[in-house]
């Protein structure tokens, strides 16, 4: 009896009250519900299948794909590996010496290259000069200087591969004997040697592939699955590794193509085949929670859609409290009239009224400054015409309720409604103190920083100037013990008159030295003062002649050649002479400098020429260039070449190019640099040429 059969069903089936048109009836039924049944079990058993089918499928294809990238990997790194191979064989190409040298460079390069067997030096007719074999294996069969053997037949095989292809090139593999009776697959590369056009001779490296897939490859690929050279007709050469047994068997094979001959590279993963009964698992969980899912949107959809609105509502309400408690921004919004409608903690903060005492106020707002009132009137007519950019910053004055004023920043905003219309403004305001405060404090630390780095530049030029100051000073000391030796000396009233003039003419020297002397300490404290020092038109060849024998001094002493190029019909500029010759002698000594421990010929050129006025300006100009041969100037280092305190010496300061921007920038000029050709630097700036 069905379990599933209604009371009437039953009634109707009870002894004596059966009929054959109930029975059918009660059959029908008993049918149409297994039939649904039945048929919803196979529609669930045909998911799950396709599900199950889906997921094994899935997985032996990621399977096939990983085994393809291994050995995609793979054939990448044999191509690197035979590359860094062929440049190792340059390398000791060029090994000097004889064949003993040789045989100890070939030895040291075989014990780094495990793949190679044997290395061999061959004349241009294939002799072999020297040969070295490879500490980690047994020996090879020798080799003779006739070409018997396979092992010779496969190196002149790459070696005419290599002459027609003028390059390094392989030969096909062979299979050699060892001196224990143990053999293998080797394959033969030979690298010609060339001096100029002219072959002579050969270098031939035999590989083991077996050592090729265990060395160059490693225990990375051939730890998991098998690894193997084959012939393109499936011959298999050389096998490392093996798949796991009891596996199924995946398997993948690339070319690869090498210069005189072409290999395959074979690749056999072991992976256990996929589970069924945990995709089974899989799929019967994921129908569950399907099910469940649904279910539960059924039951809460309902309730979700009542507290949705509570929520959203509760959300913005919180949001908005939120916002308002951790600005520190002034917020206040107005209406179209002008009267305030909102303000946030943050504003009453700032101008020291309630919200209470502000909402409702209109023009004149309690925090506007009677001296500014007509300001913020003329202003609001203008935003409500229409004719101030919206989000426009506006700096301006508010007052506090107890009478101090601060500076503020407005940004206001359009009030827009969802249907489009305009209600009002939002302002954004800013407190400016904090600000204005850290400027000064800025402004301040500045002018003291400016004040050090002049009295550091002091400390600077006294290096700078020393041999500037040494040579005044030792003429006027000479001059000085040559005129009282002239005036201790005894003689006739013509040889006194001799003694007079020659006193009178070393005095006139001392003063034009001490004068010299004065004139630099006196542009030094110019420059310390920042006081505006005297300029007058100067020639150029003349600011050049003062600094020469201070530049020959030290070129003499770093073997620098000085190279002099200004020619004489050069128009006068206008500068204040001792300043330019200190920024000339700063860039030629930073050149020699920068040459100090370049090798070959050192080269200091100091050059002028006239160049024409550039947009903007009303005067030609003279472009003074310091050219040196040095090892030139990074970018890194070029972005902050004139920042000040920014130096490469262990002893420098920072301080020198600084120098000599500022001093070129205050005499209307610009400096820059550029590379030189072939090497080195060029700094160059611009003096405007003098009013006749």
């Amino acid at each position: 009896m069905d379990v599933g059969a209604t009371p009437a069903d039953r009634r109707a089936l009870a002894p004596g009250r059966v009929s054959l048109s109930l029975a059918l009836r009660w059959l029908r039924s008993v049918w149409r519900r297994w039939m649904l049944w039945g048929l919803l079990s196979l529609l669930v058993l045909v998911v799950l299948g396709v599900l199950v089918w889906l997921a094994r499928g899935h997985e032996i294809d990621q399977v096939q794909r990983a085994l393809e990238r291994d050995n995609a990997d793979a054939l990448q790194v044999l191509r690197n590996g035979f590359a860094l191979n062929v440049q190792d064989l340059h390398g000791l190409s060029a090994i000097p010496g004889g064949e003993d040298e040789w045989r100890t460079a070939a030895h040291k390069l075989l014990e780094n290259h495990r793949e190679w067997l044997r290395l061999e030096w061959r004349s241009p007719t294939l002799g072999v000069l020297a040969m070295s074999d490879s500490p980690y294996y047994p020996r090879l069969g020798a080799v003779d200087e006739r070409l018997r053997g396979e092992a010779d037949m496969g190196a002149a095989q790459a070696c005419t591969s290599a002459r027609n292809l003028g390059g390094p090139a392989y030969a096909p593999s062979h299979f050699v004997t060892r001196d224990n009776g143990v053999g293998e697959e080797v394959m033969a590369l030979c690298l010609p040697l060339m001096q100029g056009p002219r072959r002579v001779g050969y270098l031939v490296a035999t590989y083991s592939l077996a050592g090729v897939i265990s060395h160059m490859l490693g225990p990375q690929f051939t730890r998991r699955q098998l690894v193997a050279f084959t012939e393109l007709d499936g011959t298999r050469l050389a096998v490392v590794g093996a798949p796991r047994r009891g596996a199924r068997l995946f398997v993948t094979q690339q070319i690869l193509d090498l210069p005189g001959n072409t290999l395959m590279l074979r690749m056999e993963g072991g992976r256990p085949p996929p589970d069924v009964f945990p995709n089974v698992l899989t799929a019967l969980v994921t129908l569950l929670s399907i099910a469940l899912v649904t279910v539960l949107v059924l039951l809460v959809r309902d309730f979700r859609r009542r507290q949705l609105a509570e929520a959203g509502l509760a959300q913005a309400l919180a949001f908005r409290k939120a916002m308002e408690d951790s600005l520190v921004t002034g917020l206040r919004a107005r209406d179209l009239d002008g009267t305030i409608t909102y303000v946030n903690p943050a504003f009453c903060d700032m101008v020291g009224y309630t919200a209470h005492e502000l909402i409702g106020q209109s023009a004149p707002a309690p925090y506007w400054p009677p001296e500014n009132a007509h300001e913020f009137r003329h202003r609001q007519a203008i935003r409500r015409a229409g004719e101030m950019p919206p989000r426009e910053g506006v700096e301006s004055v508010f007052m506090r309720k107890d009478g101090t004023r601060f500076p503020v920043l407005i940004i206001e905003a359009p009030l827009i409604t969802a249907q489009g219309g305009h209600t009002g403004w939002m302002g954004a305001v800013l407190d400016l103190t904090a600000q204005r405060r850290a400027e000064e404090l800025s402004r301040a630390s500045h002018e003291r920083l400016q004040a050090s780095a002049r009295l550091a530049t002091v400390g600077e030029m006294a290096s700078l100037m020393s041999h500037e100051l040494n040579q005044p000073l030792a003429a006027i000391s000479s001059y000085a013990t040559g005129s009282l030796n002239l005036l201790d000396a005894e003689g006739a009233a013509t040889a006194r008159d001799a003694t007079m003039n020659d006193v009178r003419v070393a005095l006139s020297r001392i003063a034009e030295q001490a004068g010299r002397a004065g004139k630099v300490i006196n542009s030094v404290h110019d420059l310390v003062r920042r006081r505006t020092t005297t300029r007058h038109a100067v020639a150029p060849c003349a600011l050049f002649d003062a600094i020469l024998p201070l530049v020959h001094l030290q070129a003499h002493k770093l073997r620098v050649k000085v190279q002099l190029n200004v020619p004489p019909d050069l128009p006068d500029v206008w500068c204040e002479p001792t300043m330019i010759e200190q920024a000339l002698l700063n860039l030629a000594r930073n050149a020699m400098q920068a040459m100090a421990e370049v090798p070959g010929e050192r080269r200091l050129t100091l050059a002028a020429q006239r160049v024409p006025a550039q947009p903007g300006q009303t005067r030609d100009a003279v472009l003074f260039s310091v050219a040196d041969t040095g090892t030139g100037i990074s970018e890194e280092v070029a972005q902050a070449l004139f920042t000040p305190f920014f130096t490469t010496k262990a002893e420098g300061m920072g301080l020198g190019l600084s120098l000599c921007r500022t001093v070129v920038e205050q005499h209307g000029g610009a400096i820059a640099h550029r590379a030189n050709v072939p090497r080195g630097t060029v700094f160059s700036f611009t003096l405007p040429v003098a009013r006749r």
